[in-house]
């Protein structure tokens, strides 16, 4: 039985009623009732500053007991034409949830991802900014997180959608940086302030003399365009090591910790705290 959590509890959108599936697509009733009663968990991992070990922020991350991962969530959701409503509903409870923290995680940022379809949707970022606004949250707490898959329709467009979501205050972040092909020249020509450097890529980089330099390069041209670096999947004190030497500034991964609820989030910034004090 699914229960509406009074935090969330507003009135459905245009966007979020229910819809037949487009031609083409298998309809989904079940996956359809969860987000219609709002029943999908919300989880945060943790941003940590690898030479202090403070946490600075958190990715909202999707999770549903119909499917084993994020990916697989989204996946099915959008055989089903259901990743518009889904990817909202994940974004509008991450900021409504983020917008009343207290205590030790007051003053964390929240990142949030966006879908390709999303930001280059006309219209998603007035829809995004008036969830800001709904929610109370100061809008320089918040990140988008974006892939290189979102700048294949119309980069002019997308381009012009960041811009006006920086002016308001949001930071702009390239998710899984270093997967694609035309990383490089899109650095040059989007409203960035972060990049995300792939699991993939630093899974050697103790090891493969490759990977390392690689990583390296990428940490440094960063720094050279006055970007911000965060480095996803650490799992290991060699390469947290590496990456406190080359100067990277936040790290995700099971190192530090996992996806976590509000309530062991709350306990693990509170713990960092007081380590770092």
């Amino acid at each position: 039985m699914f229960k509406w959590d009074s935090v969330f509890e507003w009135g459905r959108r245009a966007s979020d009623r229910e819809a037949p599936a487009p031609v083409g697509r298998v309809r989904d009733s079940l996956l359809e009732t969860v987000i219609a009663h709002e029943g999908i968990e919300v989880l945060y991992q943790p941003l940590i500053e690898p030479k202090t070990g403070r946490i600075l922020g958190a990715e909202a991350l999707a999770r549903s007991s119909i499917a084993d991962s994020a990916q697989a969530l989204f996946a099915r959701a959008a055989a089903s034409g259901l990743s518009e409503r889904l990817s909202r509903l994940v974004q509008r409870k991450a900021l409504r949830s983020a917008a009343v923290w207290e205590g030790p995680l007051r003053d964390l940022r929240l990142s949030i991802n966006l879908l390709p379809e999303d930001i280059s949707r006309d219209g998603y970022d007035d829809w995004l900014l008036a969830e800001i606004d709904a929610a109370g949250i100061d809008p320089t707490r918040v990140t988008i997180e974006i892939t290189e898959n979102a700048l294949l329709v119309d980069q002019r467009a997308v381009a012009d959608r960041l811009t006006r979501l920086r002016e308001r205050g949001l930071r702009v972040a390239v998710d899984d940086f270093g997967t694609g092909y035309t990383s490089l020249a899109y650095l040059t020509t989007l409203p960035l302030d972060m990049l995300k450097i792939d699991r993939g890529l630093i899974a050697d980089i103790v090891g493969g003399s490759r990977d390392r330099i690689v990583v390296r390069a990428l940490i440094q041209l960063a720094r050279e365009l006055d970007l911000a670096v965060v480095v996803e999947g650490v799992e290991s004190t060699g390469q947290l090591g590496l990456l406190v030497e080359w100067g990277c500034d936040l790290y995700q991964g099971f190192l530090g910790a996992g996806a976590l609820t509000h309530e062991e989030l709350t306990r693990f910034v509170a713990a960092a705290h007081i380590e770092a004090a």
